[in-house]
């Protein structure tokens, strides 16, 4: 499942990110050579960006290449420190699932209204569900990755 997760997830965010760049590269050479922008790059670089960055994201959690700050690890027990990243998973799963749900109901909302992008009227629902959905797949991944700390199977990272 994990190997699934990991293909998925980084094929649709590096997909996503070299279109990104093939993107920016024709617009920039359209208005330099051709006084002529692509229609709407903004708008597909922004929702190109939401594929990018929420795919990747439970790829960073199971990773633990998140961001940390571990200058107080050495005064801290093993034991106190282990517990500590336990409960930091636990509430990283509490507020991604959380946030996940929200951003499901808001999809909903969006999907009812119609609701579009301003210059190329694309609907925005699927990102939201995309979002949405790669939120709670962070949220569990981080509910397993505190049961794969209380059984000793996480690598030695900080959450401190």
């Amino acid at each position: 499942m994990k190997k699934l997760l990991e293909t998925i997830c980084g094929l649709c965010s590096g997909i996503a990110l070299f279109a990104i760049m093939a993107l920016t590269f024709f617009d920039v050479g359209g208005r330099k050579m051709l006084s002529q922008s692509i229609p709407g790059s903004l708008e597909l670089t922004e929702m190109l960006m939401v594929i990018v960055i929420f795919t990747a994201l439970p790829l960073v959690s199971l990773r633990g290449e998140h961001v940390v700050f571990n200058s107080l690890d050495n005064l801290i027990s093993p034991a106190l420190l282990s517990l500590v990243r336990k409960a930091v998973h636990l509430l990283c799963f509490a507020c991604l699932i959380g946030l996940g749900w929200l951003m499901w109901d808001a999809a909903g909302a969006m999907a009812e209204s119609g609701e579009t992008s301003a210059q190329l009227h694309i609907a925005r629902y699927p990102f939201i569900y995309l979002m949405a959905l790669m939120c709670l797949f962070t949220g569990l991944t981080h509910l397993g990755l505190t049961f794969a700390a209380e059984s000793g199977g996480e690598e030695e990272g900080s959450v401190l």
